[in-house]
């Protein structure tokens, strides 16, 4: 039976279009948040000569909130029924664990929630879409038979160790009778119990409860996770708000690819409509230079047939001049031969003023010019300054983590944000570097005023990449608005630092288009 649902998995994943590839960034960086699950009990026969417990068992869980741990509750059915066990709480990475408390239990959904004392997790991101068939999924957490493989001792699991990740494929429509669960391939054992089952983006489709190994080891193995319509109603009754993406999950590849070809796309159209542009200049081009040419001639045979005629009447003005002088009327003789010179004056100066042929240019660039209208300010433009709103744009966004709302932000031309951040000034434009002293994310924002562009891409580092970034950034200060292109140029050189330590490609990267706002906006300020 299991060799068929085996081969129905292949053949469905084979029917169905493929599935993004998972980027392993990622699930490592998800990772972070999954944490090792240890009960121990008090005893007088302790795993370490000074201590006072025994190690009675382990599972997994991940972090839901800074300090609250999501598991299975069979994996914390001994706390619950004995107040001597006490439960510990191993994260991935760091230097120590933390005790736990119970304060969630539902064991007809096979779900816990703990509380950690005195210390806070990166916090997990949870999918709301249900999986479908076929879909690439990731388990990872604490198997106990790799830890008995790696011959780890009773005191190595209570130290941080990086979880576990195996690869799979879900089937959907399989449920439990007990819960609502996801049918999946990817392996996990004893110890596993509790830990996340992910999406390609690092996302939480599921919590891994069972398998379906019955000790035949001819048999396949198949796994079931605890479904996301039960973690977030337990949550709920627990009142807790997870962090939660529900967009449809995209490798960075194929991110960057679709970036790359939306771009080349804009290219091509630009280029079109600037062939377009450019054939309907040179149409008005040729009509210009054709009225130009006409209204030139026009006026050049008018210029002739106006010097012909002042000649003329300068002519018979002179003619008169000398009959008037031969009556002896030479005050007469005088006023007509003045008339006949400012006649002749004319008609020089009607025949050089004429327009010349080689003026056809010119002309025809002043008949463009007025023709086109002056154009208005664009949307960009207005977006350059002031209160603004940007809104994501889904298709060139990557968001595997962060809540998708609008960002309103005020900007200033010399690079002030909000009034209160200085943006640093480098080659690749203005930008801010976020490093926090709890989340273990370096966020880097950007703001285009050209374009009205803004992007926040994210890096979710580990615990020494993160602890590098926070040197790095505790050597400079940033400078408080106002500093001037300077003082910016020297904030964008001290970020350069904190850049170079970052991987080539964030987690996430979410683009804004950026407009006026119009009325108040309700969003958090942009960092």
């Amino acid at each position: 039976m299991k060799q068929l649902l085996r081969l129905f998995l292949t053949l469905l994943a084979l029917a169905l279009p493929i599935q993004l590839a998972a980027d392993p960034a990622d699930i490592t960086a998800s990772s972070r948040g999954v944490v090792r699950v240890v009960l121990v009990e008090e005893s007088s026969d302790g795993f370490d000569a000074d201590s006072r417990y025994q190690l009675l068992g382990h599972g997994s869980g991940i972090a839901v909130a800074p300090d609250l741990i999501l598991t299975n509750a069979h994996v914390v059915l001994e706390m619950e029924e004995s107040e001597a066990v006490r439960v510990l709480i191993v994260p991935p990475e760091g230097r120590k664990g933390y005790v736990a408390t119970l304060v969630g239990y539902s064991p007809g959904q096979d779900l816990a929630l703990l509380r950690i004392k005195g210390g806070t997790l990166p916090v997990a991101t949870l999918s709301p879409q249900s999986v479908r068939d076929g879909a690439e999924v990731y388990a990872v957490g604490y198997p106990g038979n790799v830890d008995m493989a790696q011959g780890l001792n009773a005191l190595d699991m209570i130290m941080p160790q990086p979880p576990v990740k195996t690869q799979g494929t879900s089937s959907a429509g399989r449920a439990s009778k007990s819960f609502d669960t996801v049918l999946h391939t990817a392996p996990i054992a004893s110890g596993n119990s509790g830990g996340p089952l992910m999406d390609g983006c690092g996302r939480v489709v599921g919590i891994n409860s069972f398998g379906t190994n019955n000790g035949d080891a001819s048999d396949s193995d198949f796994f079931f996770a605890v479904s996301m319509r039960e973690v977030l109603g337990f949550l709920r009754e627990q009142k807790v708000k997870p962090q939660v993406a529900s967009l449809p999950c995209q490798s960075m590849a194929d991110f960057n690819r679709a970036e790359a070809e939306r771009l080349a796309g804009d290219k091509a159209a630009a280029d079109a409509f600037a062939r377009a542009d450019a054939d309907k200049l040179a149409a008005a081009r040729d009509k210009a230079e054709n009225q130009a040419q006409l209204a030139i001639i026009s006026e050049r045979e008018n210029g002739m047939a106006l010097a012909g005629f002042a000649l003329i009447l300068a002519l018979a003005a002179a003619g008169g001049a000398g009959w008037l002088q031969h009556q002896g009327r030479k005050q007469h003789a005088a006023y007509a031969g003045g008339v006949a010179g400012l006649l002749l004056i004319g008609a020089l100066y009607a025949w050089f003023a004429r327009p010349d042929l080689s003026e056809i240019g010119k002309r025809a660039d002043q008949i463009i010019a007025g023709n086109t209208p002056a154009s208005a300010p664009s949307e960009t433009t207005k977006a350059a300054a002031g209160k603004l709103i940007c809104v994501l744009e889904p298709a060139r966004s990557r968001v595997t983590v962060s809540p998708v709302t609008d960002v309103p932000l005020e900007w200033r031309g010399d690079g002030c944000v909000n009034n209160r951040t200085q943006y640093g000034l480098a080659s690749d434009g203005w930008s801010r570097i976020l490093v926090p002293n709890e989340d273990q994310t370096v966020t880097v924002a950007r703001f285009d005023p050209a374009t009205g562009g803004y992007i926040t891409e994210r890096f979710l580092l580990d615990y020494d990449a993160m602890t590098k970034a926070r040197e790095e950034r505790a050597r400079f200060t940033p400078p408080i608005c106002g500093v001037g292109e300077e003082g910016a140029r020297r904030l964008g050189e001290s970020q350069a630092a904190v850049k170079a330590l970052l991987p080539p490609q964030p987690n996430e990267r979410m683009v804004y288009k950026c407009r006026a706002d119009m009325g108040a906006a309700a969003s958090p300020p942009a960092p």
